[in-house]
């Protein structure tokens, strides 16, 4: 028996301190899963270090969702 894999949308996604021209296209099912995805292989990290600001884009329909990720606990929270 094959197992349901969750659909995947393509999302554009920047950290909110570098350029928007450094964003990343991603295959995720979620804004939110698109957004770790993204954190979890971002190398330029802000000068404060303890959270980082993504903004998420779905290209399909152009909804954009920000949120602010704690590095070290890995707690996600929409921005302010």
């Amino acid at each position: 028996m094959t197992q349901a894999t969750p659909e995947t949308r393509t999302f554009r996604v920047h950290a909110r301190h570098v350029d928007a021209h450094h964003a990343r296209t991603l295959e995720e099912p979620s804004f939110e899963a698109a957004a770790v995805a993204y954190i979890e292989d971002l190398h330029e990290l802000p000068d404060d270090g303890d959270e980082v600001s993504v903004i998420v884009r779905e290209v399909e329909t152009g909804h954009e969702h920000c949120f602010r990720v704690d590095l070290e606990s890995g707690e996600t929270s929409p921005c302010a």
